[in-house]
């Protein structure tokens, strides 16, 4: 038995190979190829083992569509249906009709033409999100027509791979390819209609008992029963995957259940895109250098056409047409998938399936620089001042510099409702299924998952929010959320509410920027309340409260000494006083100027500033003159602070308070 040493081999050269795309910013894809490469036929020929790796490489295939599946978005595809059913639709029936005329004119039977042009119809998903959202381009007007075309790409996926079959067995008669389509269409039907009445009520019922290893073996047991269903049926379980991922995606479990899958996802798509690396022959290839070439650049060219034709005619700018184009003119993995799978159907010409291979890697190799390039091209080429991604949406705004609260507990519950009473957008994660229909019926956006994990997060807008708050009360999970949000959105706010202040100084080097600890802010309260009755200003109560918390609540803890400042605090009383007092609504002081208000005479106290809209003035100018709502800075001892706040405070109902004249 081979397959273990050689399984334990192929990973072991994907490693560093796939690091080493990583370093020269390639995408991943390309190192598996190359690792495949270097094991095969064309390279050291150290795999034996070759139809288990062949097995593995179907089960990798499968978890990629199921994947796939959880990550495509009904919602979109409803929301964005203009976008995706025109432009995704034009764009893949334009390259495949346009694709196989051209190969029909070389003389490629007419079976094969037509999967040759399905082959070069579809772009990379996985290479073309990665790019744009490394960029933090999804949002704009190119990203979302961009991810309008691949979403209506992954949708064909599985009617391609149904009616390869049909076109393998062309010449057996209209009626037998139209009875396979159809059992195949029906089999699609059933699990549908099947996973929408019973997937759903189960793990509404699964979630309930709050085991997440249970709700991965769930998730696992879907997939595999709708591969199984589909396999007996006499198709392939990458089918079924897909089919089961479409319907969990559209549950309101599909962000943590991609999340569970992903790991395995990455581990044996990895080993698919291997093995066609150890299919491809390079010798082969080096005997055709300048045909090569002539297909790489008519493929990008042909789609990148095919591509800005369509999205313009979906309604959208010149300028995000052809950068959309240009972005998505690559072969993509879904391409080799269907290779794959219409090998063994005799659908390649001879040498094709090497040429195929050849573009497809070249290709996706290309990609990340062509996005680069994509903007810079499309104004060149279209010459407006038209930025890049300003054409108007049909669709709802994205969630943009919110805040994102990971929990939905009582102080969760309590945080969101104020942020949401206050307008201030917000989206919450809970793994609690109790608490998610709470948040629901409290009119709170909410998505389940774990909120510490970057699949979750990235589903919560993590690389577009102002504030992230975790209110778990966990100390482990506080940790991995407060890694993996500073990874994923350096510039965002973490706040991190727990009852183990202990863990406070951890979770600042880890990147959290606050961490309120429950057993301490009581005290916190108390000893600010101490003060103000020692009538401190409120400034340095303020000051010396910060101070408790910016050394992670360590005199509390009794992990610091006392600071100087909290010693001496009983001598501010009567040195350095600052107060801030807001004019109210028909105050006496309306309308005059700091001249003849005359308040360091009739009070002792100095006006530093005033904030006026959010600015603060410094200058006192003639034409200055108060008016209800500005703030004024006020610096003096506590007995003249006092009178003044009454002067600006004092309404034209009121009695002139007795003042007195500095010494």
């Amino acid at each position: 038995m081979h397959l273990l040493p050689d399984l334990a081999l192929l990973v072991g050269v994907a490693i560093p190979i796939v690091a080493l795309a990583h370093r020269l910013k390639a995408p991943p894809i390309v190192g598996f190829l190359a690792a495949g490469v270097l094991l095969g036929p064309s390279g050291l020929s150290l795999i034996e083992a070759r139809e288990e790796v062949t097995l593995l490489a179907e089960l990798g295939v499968a978890l990629l569509l199921f994947a796939v599946g959880l990550e495509l978005s009904l919602s979109h595809v409803r929301q964005w249906a203009r976008r995706v059913l025109l432009g995704g639709g034009l764009q893949v029936a334009g390259t495949t009709a346009l694709v196989a005329g051209l190969a029909r004119l070389a003389g490629v039977p007419a079976e094969s033409a037509i999967f040759y042009g399905a082959l070069a119809a579809l772009s990379s998903t996985a290479i073309v999100t990665r790019a744009y959202a490394d960029r933090a381009e999804l949002d704009t007007g190119t990203g979302r027509s961009v991810l309008s075309v691949l979403i209506f790409q992954d949708l064909c996926v599985l009617p391609l791979i149904l009616l390869l079959p049909v076109l393998s067995n062309a010449g057996a008669g209209l009626e037998a390819a139209a009875w396979d389509l159809g059992r195949g269409l029906l089999v699609m039907a059933v699990l549908v209609i099947a996973g929408r009445f019973l997937v759903r009520p189960f793990l509404d019922r699964i979630v309930l008992l709050r085991d997440r290893e249970l709700f991965t073996l769930c998730i696992g047991f879907v997939g595999i029963a709708a591969a199984l269903v589909t396999e007996t049926a006499g198709f392939s379980i990458a089918i079924g995957a897909f089919i089961a991922g479409l319907i969990v995606s559209e549950s309101e479990y599909g962000a943590q259940a991609l999340a569970d899958v992903l790991p395995f996802r990455a581990m044996f798509s990895g080993i698919f895109f291997i093995s066609i690396g150890m299919l491809l022959d390079l010798e082969a290839l080096a005997r055709e250098p300048l045909m090569l070439a002539a297909l790489l650049l008519a493929v990008l060219l042909l789609k990148a056409l095919v591509t800005t034709g369509s999205i313009l005619a979906a309604g959208q700018s010149p300028v995000t047409a052809v950068a959309s184009g240009v972005s998505l003119a690559q072969v993509g993995e879904f391409s080799m998938v269907l290779a794959a799978a219409g090998l063994p159907l005799g659908l390649f010409a001879d040498g094709d399936y090497q040429r195929f291979l050849a573009v497809a890697v070249l290709s996706m190799t290309l990609t990340p620089f062509l996005i680069a390039a994509a903007r810079p091209i499309a104004e060149r080429l279209v010459r407006t001042g038209e930025a890049l991604g300003q054409p108007a949406d049909e669709e709802a705004t994205p969630l943009s510099d919110h805040t994102i609260v990971v929990g939905y507990g009582l102080a969760g519950r309590y945080l969101a409702r104020a942020l949401h009473a206050a307008g201030i957008r917000t989206m919450c994660v809970t793994r609690d299924a109790n608490r998610l229909r709470r948040a629901r019926k409290d009119g709170i956006a909410v998505t389940f998952g774990d909120g510490a994990e970057a699949v979750v997060l990235e589903h919560a807008g993590i690389r577009r929010a102002r504030l992230v708050v975790f209110t778990l009360d966990s100390p482990t999970d506080d940790r991995r959320g407060v890694a993996t949000v500073r990874d994923l959105n350096p510039s965002a706010q973490i706040a991190v509410c727990t009852r183990d202040a202990d863990i406070a100084p951890e979770l600042g080097a880890l990147g959290a920027d606050h961490v309120i600890a429950e057993e301490f802010e009581t005290s916190i309260e108390l000893f600010a309340k101490a003060l103000e009755s020692y009538r401190i200003p409120v400034h340095r109560i303020w000051r010396e409260t910060e101070a408790i918390r910016t050394e992670h609540y360590g005199l509390l803890r009794g992990t610091a000494s006392p600071d100087l400042r909290l010693d001496a605090l009983k001598d501010l009383g009567v040195h350095g006083a600052l107060e801030l007092v807001e004019i109210p609504e028909n105050a006496r002081v309306t309308g005059m100027t700091a001249t003849t208000l005359d308040l360091r005479q009739r009070t002792g106290v100095v006006q530093v500033a005033v904030v006026r809209d959010g600015q603060p003035i410094y200058r006192r100018t003639p034409a200055y003159r108060y008016r209800p709502g500005d703030t004024v800075v006020l610096v003096g001892d506590r007995e003249s602070l006092d009178e003044a706040i009454l002067l600006f405070r004092q309404t034209g109902d009121e009695p002139p308070p007795p003042w007195r004249r500095s010494a």
